[in-house]
């Protein structure tokens, strides 16, 4: 998805080791090795990255445009372009998205729903109609 645009660089870490508890707004890139507890959104006026490593846990909601995961998650996830789920993922919660890449090992309890734009809906050809 970001292959057109530049991908926004990180310029924010919640380190190993430290847990902050309230909720945090970002723009750019964000990556957390720590623990949060509370809502994680990105401010929707640029571009967003969040990257939640293997050792980092966030119980809270979760907004961004692209958001990568190998860590644990507990709260609904919205993914406003590109959801990457990596190996170690482990979700509790709902997940909306634009479009998702989950590897083997990842799990998820919730539900999955894709977010389709009017312009985005597949056109579907019915096969009698190609006679």
């Amino acid at each position: 998805m970001f292959n057109k645009n530049k991908q926004p660089p990180i310029k924010s870490l919640i380190a190993d080791g430290t847990e902050i508890q309230g909720n945090l707004t970002f723009s750019d890139g964000l990556r957390v090795d720590g623990t949060v507890v509370g809502n994680v959104h990105a401010a929707e006026a640029v571009t967003s990255i969040l990257v939640i490593s293997d050792s980092a846990s966030i119980t809270g909601s979760i907004t961004a445009d692209h958001i990568i995961i190998n860590g644990t998650v507990k709260g609904p996830i919205h993914a406003r372009r590109m959801l990457e789920l990596q190996p170690k993922a482990r979700i509790e919660g709902d997940i909306e998205y634009a479009a998702l890449e989950m590897h083997q090992g990842a799990l998820i309890s919730g539900q999955l729903r894709p977010m389709l734009l009017d312009e985005e809906k597949p056109t579907l050809k019915l096969a009698a109609n190609n006679q």
